[in-house]
């Protein structure tokens, strides 16, 4: 759905990204993390074409953003970061005029601008004036306009900024909804808590390049390579260290009480196969935790700063 080829964007003699390369499937919500600065910006704004590229190339569903911007934009919807809203108007009617603007069938408006305002939790807002409406509700209000057209692609730059803890796990959800409907939605962020929940691919941005990019799993085993295994015994503590020690995907094994705690090179059916080894060989296993690496300890691991 979005394909990008070495994509550069040059300010003067700055260069905001070098070389960016990406490729995103209908139905993943993709989690560009970086730094201020690091370019997340200037690259949504060259996917969807509010700045020119310097080259490289952006394709939107097959069509080319430079060659056939009308067409390609129209399968976007962009969400910039703190936008304005008209002060002087209701949130109705705020989403009534953009509705218009869309082209929206006139008896599909009110519907579509109902649907949209309870996905975000406004519609007992609606006839609220908009200068009434808090930053978080400021920002999902926002989001609810660039909902309407019902576009393919969504690209959403910072839309938590100033969102209270609610409206982030509403943004969550909703952030799953879209993708799971099949929508394609990159979502730019510093403050990784913010993703780590429903992104299905993340890429990290610094200096304006990718430093990596991909599941979040495929990230864990270039950076990590192991997950954290942590169990408690009650029974058995000599058999399962003998089981943990002969086990060529157990790494470090370290007893403190009744907890191990052990690196382990392997996912989910590998560790199934490891517990039913250490039961069958008599081990009382009281529990038995598989912990992933976390987008913040990826992201320090590979060496990116300023994290929120």
């Amino acid at each position: 759905m979005i394909q990008v080829r070495n994509l550069r964007v040059d300010y003067d003699d700055v260069c905001a990204v070098r070389e960016l390369s990406l490729q995103l499937k209908s139905g993943e919500v993709y989690g560009l993390i970086g730094p201020n600065g690091a370019g997340k910006t200037s690259t949504l704004r060259a996917i969807v074409g509010l700045v020119e590229s310097t080259y490289g190339d952006v394709l939107i569903d097959g069509l080319d953003i430079a060659e056939q911007r009308e067409d390609a934009t129209r399968l976007i919807g962009f969400m910039p970061d703190s936008a304005p809203i008209y002060e002087d108007v209701t949130v109705w009617e705020y989403l009534d005029l953009f509705a218009a603007a869309y082209m929206l069938p006139k008896q599909m408006r009110a519907p579509t601008i109902a649907y949209y305002l309870q996905l975000v939790d406004l519609f007992e807002k609606r006839d609220s004036m908009t200068n009434q409406l808090s930053r978080g509700m400021r920002q999902r209000l926002m989001l609810a306009k660039t909902l309407l057209p019902d576009p393919k692609v969504l690209l959403l730059d910072e839309p938590a900024s100033g969102v209270d803890p609610y409206g982030r796990a509403l943004l969550k959800d909703i952030m799953r909804k879209l993708g799971a409907a099949g929508k394609t939605v990159i979502i730019s962020s510093h403050i990784l808590s913010e993703l780590s929940e429903f992104c299905t691919s993340i890429g990290i941005m610094q200096k304006g390049e990718m430093v990596i990019s991909g599941s979040v799993d495929d990230i864990a085993a270039k950076t990590v390579g192991r997950a954290e295994i942590t169990m408690e015994v009650v029974t058995g503590t000599e058999a399962a260290w003998s089981v943990l020690t002969g086990n060529p995907r157990v790494g470090s094994p370290r007893l403190e009480g009744t907890l191990y705690s052990f690196a382990f090179d392997g996912e989910a059916p590998e560790a199934s196969e490891l517990l039913r080894e250490l039961v069958s060989a008599g081990v009382g296993v009281a529990s038995f935790a598989r912990r992933k690496e976390d987008l913040e300890s990826l992201f320090l691991k590979i060496g990116a700063k300023e994290v929120s």
